[in-house]
C-alpha cells in the first residue's frame, strides 16, 4: 500500500497533467498527512516546499488559514539551517508569506521573534542582508515595536543573500532602507534614518519606484530636521536628477506640507517645524547673553511667551542649550556649555568610536582581499594590462645606430 506521501505526489501529478487545478489547491490544502511523513530536520528542503506550495495556493483563497502561523514557526525553529541555506529564495518566499498573512489579520508582533530566528538560520554571517530583514522592519513598525530590527539595523550591511542577486526581489532591498529609515526616524536617531533614506535614494535603477520617491520625500524632511537644510546629494544619483526634474525640493517640500489621505508625513512636517523652531533659538544663544521671552518668541516667530518658555525648557532638558530663566522678569539667560569633555563618559564614546573604526578598516581589508583573489577582477587587470603593452609585428625590424 502506498504511503501517504507517494499518494500525495501521485495525486499532484495526476491533477496537474489533467489540469484539474482547483481540486489540486484542495489536495495541496489538505496536504498535512504528507508533512507527517517527513522528519523536520532531515527533509526540510521538501517540507519547505510542500509549505511554500500549500500557502500559495491558499492566499486569497477560501481555505483555512488557521494552522499557518503553527506550521511556519515549527518549521523554521526546527528545520536544517545547512539544507534551507541550499533554496534561500523558496525559504525566503515562505516567510514574505508569514509576513503578509499577519498583517492580513492585523497581529504583526506575532512574527517577530520567529522571523529573526528565521534571518539567523539563513544567514551565513551576521552583516549579511536577505530580503527576511525587509519582513522583520515591517512588522516592527506596524506592531509599533521597533527595539527587535535594532539589532540588525545597527549592523552595517557587507554582504548581500543570493536571493537578492537578481532583479525580482530589488523591492526587498529598497523595503528594507526604507522601513529602516522609518524606524531610525521614529526613535529619533535622524543621523542613521537620513543615511538610510540616502541609500533608497542612490540604488543605481532604470525607474524611479514608488519606494524611492516616498524616501526622497523623507529624506528632505529628515535633512531639515537634522541639519535645518536639504543636503546634497551624491552626483552619481542620476534618479535623484530625475525626481527634482519632476518635482524641485522646495515644492516637493510645499506638497508634503499639505494633508492628504494618501501621504502621510505630516508626523515629520511637525517635527520639521519644531526642528526649524529650535534651531531659531540657538542661533539666538550665539547672538545675545540676555532676551526677554517676548523677544525670543517675536524673533523665532512663536505665538507667545509661554511657548517660547515650553521650547526654552525642553531643550534645557535635553541638553540642547544651556540657559536659565528668571520667572519674576520673564528673562532668559544663556549660559556657555559646562562640558569639559574630561569625563568617563566622554572616554567611554571615544573608545566606541575607534572600535567601530578599527571593525571598519577589517572589514575593508577583508574585502579587498577578496577582490584581489576574484578571478573575474584578475581576468579584468590581465586585459587591461596587456592592453596597455603596444602591439608588435612580426615583420617589423629594429634597427639600432652607433
Amino acid at each position: 500500500m502506498a504511503s501517504p506521501l507517494e499518494q500525495f505526489v501521485d495525486n499532484v501529478r495526476t491533477m496537474s497533467a489533467s489540469g484539474s487545478f482547483r481540486e489540486l489547491c484542495e489536495v495541496i490544502g489538505k496536504s498535512d498527512e504528507s508533512l507527517e511523513t517527513l522528519d523536520i530536520q532531515q527533509h526540510s528542503l521538501g517540507v519547505l516546499a510542500v509549505l511554500v506550495a500549500k500557502f500559495s495556493l491558499q492566499q486569497g483563497g477560501d481555505v483555512d488559514k488557521s494552522t499557518m502561523f503553527k506550521q511556519i514557526h515549527d518549521f523554521i525553529t526546527n528545520c536544517n539551517g545547512e539544507q534551507v541555506r541550499f533554496s534561500p529564495e523558496l525559504y525566503a518566499e515562505l516567510c514574505h508569506l508569514l509576513t503578509n498573512y499577519l498583517v492580513e489579520i492585523k497581529q504583526p508582533i506575532r512574527g517577530i521573534e520567529i522571523l529573526k530566528k528565521a534571518i539567523r538560520k539563513i544567514q551565513l554571517f551576521d552583516s549579511q542582508l536577505t530580503s527576511i530583514h525587509a519582513d522583520l522592519c515591517q512588522l516592527c513598525l506596524l506592531s509599533k515595536c521597533m527595539k527587535p530590527a535594532l539589532e540588525f539595523l545597527d549592523t552595517d550591511v557587507t554582504g548581500i543573500g543570493s536571493e537578492l542577486g537578481g532583479n525580482n526581489d530589488s523591492k526587498h532591498f529598497l523595503l528594507y532602507y526604507y522601513y529602516g529609515g522609518m524606524i531610525y526616524t521614529a526613535m529619533k536617531n535622524y543621523d542613521r534614518a537620513l543615511y538610510f533614506f540616502e541609500v533608497v535614494v542612490t540604488v543605481p535603477a532604470m525607474v524611479v519606484s514608488h519606494i524611492m520617491l516616498e524616501a526622497y520625500k523623507k529624506y528632505i524632511l529628515v535633512s531639515f530636521i537634522l541639519h535645518g537644510k536639504i543636503l546634497p546629494m551624491p552626483k552619481y544619483a542620476s534618479q535623484v536628477r530625475l525626481i527634482m526634474s519632476w518635482l524641485p525640493p522646495n515644492m516637493l517640500l510645499s506638497n508634503i506640507a499639505i494633508p492628504s489621505s494618501e501621504d502621510k508625513n505630516m508626523g515629520l512636517v511637525n517635527q520639521v517645524l519644531s526642528s526649524m523652531y529650535k534651531k531659531n533659538i540657538q542661533r539666538l544663544t550665539k547672538t545675545f547673553l540676555t532676551l526677554s521671552l517676548s523677544d525670543v518668541a517675536a524673533r523665532v516667530q512663536l505665538t507667545g511667551p509661554s511657548q517660547a518658555e515650553s521650547y526654552i525648557l525642553n531643550m534645557i532638558e535635553e541638553g540642547e542649550i544651556y540657559a536659565m530663566i528668571n520667572q519674576k522678569d520673564g528673562m532668559v539667560v544663556f549660559l556657555d556649555s559646562p562640558e569639559k569633555y574630561a569625563s568617563p563618559e566622554t572616554l567611554c564614546v571615544l573608545e566606541q568610536q575607534m572600535a567601530a573604526c578599527t571593525k571598519l578598516h577589517q572589514y575593508i581589508q577583508e574585502m579587498d582581499e577578496q577582490i584581489q583573489v576574484n578571478p573575474q577582477y584578475i581576468k579584468k587587470s590581465v586585459g587591461s594590462h596587456d592592453e596597455d603593452i603596444p602591439a608588435t609585428s612580426q615583420n617589423s625590424k629594429t634597427t639600432y645606430s652607433m
